[in-house]
């Protein structure tokens, strides 16, 4: 089974994503969009992004954890990782989000 991108609405009304591996952990969870539309469209920058290495920024907690942020060619961040308590842990999570994202199914939860 292939990795996937479940859609929902947040409390806010907000539109959001998150990219799940096969295994169905998540491995990115995207922002708040004012419309699907525009949920679609940060989808989309998700799997053009996720196969430039440079866009993946590794980031550390104040708890020390490590996390990793996906950025656009703009700077702005498209998608945040959870929290690793290793940096080879990390690493693993961008591979995973390099692997999957780019044919990804696009599903609503």
């Amino acid at each position: 089974m292939a990795g996937k991108f479940v859609c929902s609405k947040r409390k806010d009304g907000q539109d959001t994503f998150v990219l799940k591996a096969s295994n169905g952990q998540v491995i990115l969870s995207g922002e708040g969009y004012k419309s699907a539309k525009s949920c679609a469209n940060g989808i989309e920058s998700v799997r053009k992004n996720s196969q430039v290495e440079g866009r993946f920024e590794v980031k550390t907690a104040k708890d020390g954890r490590s996390f990793f942020v996906l950025k656009a060619a703009n700077g702005q961040v498209v998608g945040k990782s959870q929290m690793y308590k290793s940096t080879s842990g990390c690493s693993n999570g961008m591979k995973s989000v390099a692997e999957n994202a780019p044919k990804a199914e696009v599903v609503q939860a």
